[in-house]
């Protein structure tokens, strides 16, 4: 897939393409309804299916002082496109200068003049330029007016529920990781670099890889059945979110026993991906109780990890 940073020398093969538009924050079920499109769209081979998207989240721009729980960082969610087929993905830097473009000029400017694109395809609640000005009938008559065809993606919902990031977001600040799984379509994921700990898990018996999650990250605190990857090598592991409060209540750090894994992964890039919730986050009498605790934890971990699919949905 190629990937495009700003608009300055967007190369020929990624000209003249289908290009869906969005924040795609999860690449969930609903964005994928858009990707297929767009690949439907792009139909004959040379003629790229891409993506339009901005970094940082225009939230993040808007509310710099709140942090926001982005489900998916800028490099996931280039690799998640990349699964679902995507050809180019143009990121747009969101800042002071995008924000103040009309719709009119990010169509003239971006859309044509850049990208000459051939189709766009948006969503249903999909808006844009200053002050959100522009909306799905905005793009419509800009492409019966500039010759490139439109394609709105309506509600994307399974059962009543809609698949939106905010949905999936809710989801997570349960602690419902299945749940989660299954509006995105793939299982949720953290990623980070393994750093040091107190090693009280060594103490107990169990060690743990330990990384620190990024701002804003809203997961419910507790015990998870998580599959780790590592250096192309998959394990089934016990995660823990919490504060540790049989010990000392400190800051939150998310900490991953690996089951069946002997070696050191200090400093080692990791990916922990959560299937199930084991239970919630809990202060024990002793660290005897906490002990015995755990191994009971691992053990249903492994349980449920075995019994999980490869994909939350077919």
């Amino acid at each position: 897939m190629i990937v495009v940073h700003g608009t300055s020398d967007v190369p020929a093969r990624a000209r003249g393409g289908a290009y869906a538009i969005g924040n795609f924050d999860g690449v969930h079920r609903g964005h994928q309804a858009l990707l297929r499109a767009t690949r439907k769209q792009a139909g004959e081979p040379g003629v790229p299916a891409g993506v339009i998207l901005f970094e940082p989240h225009p939230r993040e721009f808007f509310q710099p002082d709140k942090p926001h729980f982005r489900l998916t960082p800028l490099q996931r969610k280039l690799e998640l496109l990349e699964q679902f087929g995507l050809d180019a993905a143009v990121v747009l830097k969101f800042d002071a200068a995008l924000a103040g473009l009309t719709a009119q000029d990010f169509i003239e400017q971006i859309v044509i003049g850049a990208l000459a694109a051939r189709h766009i395809v948006i969503g249903y609640d999909f808006r844009f330029g200053k002050a959100r000005a522009g909306d799905p009938e905005t793009m419509r008559r800009a492409g019966e007016a500039l010759g490139f065809g439109v394609t709105v993606v309506a509600q994307v919902a399974e059962a009543g529920e809609v698949f939106s990031s905010n949905a999936i977001r809710a989801e997570l600040a349960q602690g419902d990781v299945a749940g989660a799984a299954q509006m995105l379509g793939h299982w949720w994921r953290v990623s980070g670099e393994v750093i040091g700990g107190f090693k009280r898990g060594t103490g107990l018996g169990f060690p743990t890889a330990n990384i620190a999650l990024a701002p804003g990250t809203a997961l419910a605190h507790g015990i998870y059945a998580a599959r780790v990857h590592v250096d192309g090598e998959t394990y089934g592991g016990a995660a823990y979110l919490g504060t540790r409060p049989t010990f000392d209540d400190g800051a939150p750090m998310l900490e991953v026993f690996l089951l069946g894994f002997d070696g050191d992964l200090y400093g080692r890039e990791i990916a922990v991906e959560f299937v199930d919730y084991v239970r919630a986050d809990t202060k024990f009498a002793s660290v005897e109780a906490l002990k015995e605790q755990v191994a009971r934890d691992c053990a249903k971990a492994q349980a449920i990890l075995g019994a999980a699919p490869a994909k939350p949905v077919k």
